[in-house]
């Protein structure tokens, strides 16, 4: 029976490929994160700290033979987009992945595959626009990134150990999870909900439009499935995408409409700032309308995400377009309507009382 361990199993990607591996009895799925399981969780559960070497290994020692791990686990800084460019936080995530493979060595694991997780900040998103379209042959960006030594490492052991990986790199990546700093639908949709319960136009707070990509968490996660069981994979690295292009500015109304408040003339601002003191009014509206009672501060980890992904302080657009080309060419051809799977994720997040019906 193939095993697979997805690890960071609570962020966005990680629940999305619990419920991918957990759907099929074939395999048995574990998932490892640093917080309880959820109820309901389809899996196995470790939890533990990837940061404490020490008693990483004998909490990983009874699991039994693991043949896939999935590595979705990530360290951020509570200054989020200033984090991305510092020496602790690729030290961290760094650190992270060498003590996983510490761990599963010492316990005399021996995998099959590993599945390493990046994004565009391999291409430099963070320091301004990149080529456009990028793809995965292109060079490294000149600037320090955890993702470069993360893979440098996992590259040195698979050799080593003899086990094959395959590194991914999706776009925006849109699902539900708690106490993500990068979960950029619920934000928005957190966002309408106060403006609503404000009777506020939901203004556009971004800088100029331009052409982005995002990833459905399902569609990355049958990726993850697909990586790990194709031989043309092995060694190689990807760009997911849901196979189309949007500009925010050009959906919101669309998106005004579904929550049921006006779209308003767009109004360059910073969320993580106008939203600060917005706890009370979120609070309210749980109340309100019944739903799950999730803190602010944990539906919504962090506003910075959605202002870099508006862009925000930007003063000319600032793709942000990957080719798909070799992930098609390699057998991968699942694509997604980007607007529907917007849609779609909101009807679920109101179907599961996160947030408010559209109806209300």
């Amino acid at each position: 029976m193939k095993t697979v361990l997805i690890v960071g199993a609570l962020g966005v990607v990680g629940r999305a490929a619990l419920d991918e591996f957990s759907a099929d009895p074939s395999i048995r799925t574990i998932g490892l994160s640093r917080r309880q399981a959820e109820p309901g969780c389809p899996a196995e559960w470790v939890q533990a700290d990837l940061m404490d070497r020490q008693t990483l290994a004998p909490t990983l020692r009874d699991l039994g033979q693991i043949s896939h791990v999935v590595f979705a686990a990530l360290q951020e800084e509570a200054d989020l987009i200033t984090g991305w460019s510092q020496s602790t936080q690729i030290s961290a995530n760094l650190e992270m992945l060498r003590n996983l493979l510490d761990a599963l060595e010492e316990n005399g694991q021996d995998i099959e595959h590993l599945t390493l997780l990046q994004g565009t900040k391999a291409y430099g998103i963070h320091h301004g626009t990149y080529k456009i379209p990028a793809r995965e042959s292109d060079p490294r960006f000149i600037a320090s990134n955890f993702y470069y030594d993360q893979e440098d490492l996992l590259k040195a052991r698979s050799m080593d150990a003899g086990f094959a990986y395959t590194v991914l790199r999706p776009q925006i990546v849109c699902g539900f999870a708690l106490q993500n700093p990068m979960n950029a639908l619920t934000a928005v949709g957190v966002y309408a909900a106060i403006c609503k319960e404000l009777e506020q136009p939901l203004r556009f707070p971004g800088g100029p439009a331009c052409f982005q990509q995002a990833t459905d968490a399902g569609l990355l996660a049958r990726a993850i499935r697909w990586a790990g069981s194709e031989s043309r994979a092995r060694g190689e690295t990807y760009n997911i995408a849901n196979g189309d292009c949007f500009s925010w500015p050009t959906i919101w109304p669309g998106i005004a409409r579904r929550f049921g408040v006006e779209p308003g003339v767009a109004h360059s601002f910073s969320l993580a700032r106008v939203m600060a003191d917005k706890g009370p009014v979120w609070d309210t509206i749980v109340k309100k309308h019944g739903l799950r009672p999730y803190a602010f501060n944990e539906i919504v980890a962090n506003w910075q995400f959605l202002d870099f992904t508006f862009r925000y302080g930007t003063t000319t657009p600032q793709h942000s377009m990957v080719s798909t080309i070799k992930t098609r060419k390699h057998g991968f051809h699942d694509c997604e309507d980007t607007e529907d799977m917007f849609a779609r994720i909101f009807d679920q997040l109101s179907d599961e009382r996160v947030l408010p019906s559209r109806d209300l």
